[in-house]
């Protein structure tokens, strides 16, 4: 295939129609949006904690958090173009919005309540969650799962982070 016919595919069958980016496009902000919520609402500040000697630069995690949702709003391009009258598909938004919730629900425990252990309790289901979620992509769409990974790695890499946290803090 060229590339000329690769820019033209949807990888379904059909050929490329230009609304379709705005669609894309959609998704990724949204899921952008809806992501960075919390972080607008609480804030961020790490002021109150000690931090672990692997503690990344501040720069680096709403680098990271943008790269990840758009990763995200891509990943659920993908299943909406499926058809939302799989029932395969619905159970993977189902379960792609109860990891969200988790997600969202992690910054007001850690930075809101000012706890470490508050944000263990969240991070450690929605670690679960997503890697749930990641497989029921994958049922659907492997392409839309493999987008998944950078996030499976950064929350990873979170628990990890907020475990040292609560224990030195």
């Amino acid at each position: 295939m060229t590339l000329t016919e690769t820019l033209r595919s949807d990888g379904l069958g059909g050929s490329f129609d230009p609304r379709e980016l705005l669609v894309a496009l959609g998704f990724v902000l949204g899921v952008n949006l809806i992501g960075a919520s919390p972080a607008f609402a609480v804030g961020s500040d790490t002021g109150w904690i000690d931090r672990p000697a692997f503690y990344p630069p501040e720069i680096v995690f709403p680098v990271a958090w943008t790269l990840i949702f758009t990763c995200l709003g891509l990943a659920c391009y993908l299943l909406y173009r499926r058809g939302l009258d799989r029932r395969d598909v619905r159970a993977a938004f189902g379960l792609f919005a109860v990891q969200m919730v988790l997600n969202l629900a992690w910054t007001p425990a850690f930075f809101g309540l000012q706890s470490p252990a508050a944000g263990l309790a969240v991070i450690v289901p929605l670690w679960a969650a997503i890697l749930a979620t990641a497989y029921a992509f994958a049922r659907v769409d492997r392409r839309a799962a493999a987008l998944f990974l950078p996030y499976i790695g950064w929350v990873s890499f979170a628990v990890v982070l907020n475990y040292s946290i609560w224990a030195i803090n």
